[in-house]
């Protein structure tokens, strides 16, 4: 990719970015062409400059949901890198981003319930429902990675979430190894009660 192009995207600067586009106005859909990039989309949602990423996003919206080499995409790095504007923003203009499956089927729904971001997983789940019936690469739906990690807060959002919606059938789906959700429970007694009061 364009050198230029990755330095204007670290800062954040939109008139650079359009001096680019007026020298080069196909260099956004040279870069669409790599099937796997690290696209100024990626770059600038890893650093949370988010008037930058909504206009990459604008301009070519395939962007957003192209992964890079190590098989993430943009808001997977900006989830990774604490960029919670970001993540947010993105959602707003494109709520299926939810749902983009990267580097081992994880989607940012999943990431989201590993922990500690409790605001963002009641989001996507309100935003993108049909996030909840996403699948890891070994079978885990977001509720099994909540209870493996142990967070209490995630699995009580994602049980709450099954419930309004009655989802139930998800308690019951089973990962690579035969266990579900409730087999998983075994790992701490909160969670158990949890998911008992369920």
């Amino acid at each position: 990719m364009n050198q230029r192009l990755n330095a204007v995207a670290s800062s954040g600067d939109i008139d650079s970015l359009y001096l680019i586009l007026q020298e080069d106005a196909y260099i956004l859909e040279r870069i669409d062409q790599v099937p796997f990039v690290d696209t100024p989309l990626h770059i600038s949602a890893s650093a949370g400059h988010v008037p930058f990423s909504l206009e990459i996003m604008r301009l070519k919206p395939s962007l957003a949901k192209k992964l890079n080499p190590e098989g993430y995409s943009p808001i997977h790095l900006a989830l990774q890198n604490n960029q919670t504007k970001t993540v947010l923003r993105l959602v707003d203009i494109d709520r299926d981003l939810v749902c983009i499956q990267g580097r081992d089927g994880l989607t940012p729904l999943h990431i989201a319930a590993s922990g500690g971001m409790d605001d963002i997983l009641a989001k996507f789940l309100t935003s993108c429902p049909k996030s909840i019936k996403q699948l890891t690469n070994r079978n885990e739906s977001a509720l099994h990675i909540a209870v493996k990690r142990e967070d209490i807060e995630s699995v009580k959002i994602l049980l709450q979430w099954i419930q309004q919606t009655c989802m139930t059938s998800i308690l019951n789906w089973c990962d690579d190894e035969g266990n579900n959700a409730m087999h998983r429970v075994a790992l701490g007694n909160q969670i158990e009660v949890s998911i008992k009061k369920f």
